[in-house]
């Protein structure tokens, strides 16, 4: 069992997480070899590729660093691939780091010291950098360099040092949290947005075959539907629906055995959990269907209200399921009969 470790990186440059959570080393293997390497075998995000392919080839064609970017959108959908992506196509170093783990200016400063022309620096969930970090990085963006102060009191004196060209990438759940000075310093912003049903059929797929499972087109619908258009959740499920498969030893998946796996997990084909309809079913039997406030509806969950807003209601607002008004929360006709409920 291993500990992944925020800070540090192997030598291929691939994150590890800020987060102490315990991942065995072969399902982090199997994690890492399920990533695209180029942007040829990146499925989805049509016109990101594009107008990155466009990018890396007029800074290849003028010889210079591509430009600073920026990636958001939900967690899942391809922001760290996208950044291992954009090193190997550039043949360039990957240095990694997460905004949580740069907690004083002697952090980042060491950081990009260490950087090489055309070395590029990914920053995960950028938002969380602390403000005296991000002031360094104002000049370090924009005219690759730093000041450091040499000594203290009186005596103390700023000396500027210049740094190789390089290119940040910063990635982040919630760009509203990114302050505007350091966000205008991006010369490129993109949004991730979900995949559509094809496309996460198509990971699927090709993870499948990483894996070398043998999996029926029906059963690769099936798990495409109750992936939240994620291609991490995706990936998680075919793991899952994989395990089960192989404790029943069978040597190919089809559609009866991932319905079996997946209502092992508690998992619809919408793909809602248990908890999203836990959250749905008070609505309707406790408040009538709504409205009911958010810190009423918490309490009568047991849960806090910042899970509710950031990690069940998204999703559920997305698919129609749940309305947020001035009054509070109220469940839709389409909730109703996904839960086979009569209004």
């Amino acid at each position: 069992m291993t500990i992944k470790s925020s800070a540090s990186t192997n030598e291929d440059g691939k994150i590890k997480n800020t987060s102490p959570v315990p991942m065995d080393e072969a399902d982090l293997q199997v994690e890492l070899g399920l990533r695209p390497k180029m942007l040829s075998e990146y499925i989805g995000q049509e016109e990101i590729k594009n107008n990155l392919a466009y990018l890396m080839e007029s800074a290849r064609i003028r010889k210079e660093p591509l430009d600073h970017i920026l990636l958001h959108g939900p967690p899942g959908l391809g922001k760290t691939t996208l950044a291992n992506i954009i090193a190997r196509e550039i043949k360039s170093n990957l240095k990694v780091t997460s905004g949580p783990a740069l907690e004083k200016q002697g952090d980042i400063a060491s950081i990009i010291t260490n950087l090489k022309e055309n070395d590029v620096l990914f920053i995960d969930e950028i938002h969380r950098l602390k403000p005296q970090i991000e002031e360094m990085l104002y000049s370090a963006m924009e005219d690759f360099a730093i000041d450091i102060m040499i000594g203290k009191g009186p005596a103390a004196k700023s000396m500027r040092l210049k740094l190789p060209r390089f290119t940040l990438v910063g990635a982040t759940t919630k760009i509203s949290m990114l302050s505007s000075p350091l966000r205008d310093r991006f010369g490129v912003v993109y949004k991730l947005q979900f995949y559509s049903l094809d496309e996460i059929r198509e990971i699927i797929m090709r993870s499948a075959s990483k894996l070398s499972v043998k999996l029926n087109a029906d059963a690769a619908g099936l798990i495409a539907r109750s992936s939240r258009q994620t291609p991490r959740i995706a990936n998680r499920l075919l793991k899952r629906v994989r395990d089960y498969a192989t404790v029943h030893k069978k040597n190919s998946i089809d559609l009866d055995m991932a319905g079996q796996c997946l209502a092992l997990m508690g998992i619809d084909e919408m793909g809602l959990e248990e908890t999203d309809r836990q959250l749905l079913r008070t609505i309707i039997d406790n408040f009538r269907g709504g409205p009911v406030g958010l810190n009423t509806l918490a309490a009568a969950i047991s849960d806090d209200e910042a899970t509710i807003e950031e990690v069940y209601e998204p999703y559920l607002l997305q698919k129609g399921l749940l309305e947020r008004t001035n009054r509070g929360r109220i469940v839709t006709t389409k909730a109703y009969h996904h839960l086979n409920l009569k209004i």
